[in-house]
């Protein structure tokens, strides 16, 4: 595992101490590795989700009404 050395400003690092010592994580170096766990996780999810967008912006517009539109993709998401 490579080491690191960063700095943090006065209240992450009470935060951070605050978590390791309420027992929610045994270190620090824990707590970071899940933040960025966390962030890498919800960066995918973003990217998921702008892809689908970008997808539906590039199809244009659609003539169909919202039930019809409803309709469809209910019937696509129960197969």
């Amino acid at each position: 595992m490579a080491r690191q050395s960063i700095s943090f400003t006065e209240p992450n690092d009470e935060w951070l101490k605050a978590q390791v010592d309420s027992n929610e994580y045994t270190s620090k170096s824990e707590l970071v590795n899940d933040l960025i766990r966390q962030a890498r996780k919800q960066q995918i999810e973003i990217d998921w989700l702008r892809a689908k967008l970008e997808k539906a912006e590039n199809s244009g517009f659609s003539n169909e009404t919202k039930a019809q539109i409803l309709a469809e993709s209910k019937s696509l998401l129960n197969g």
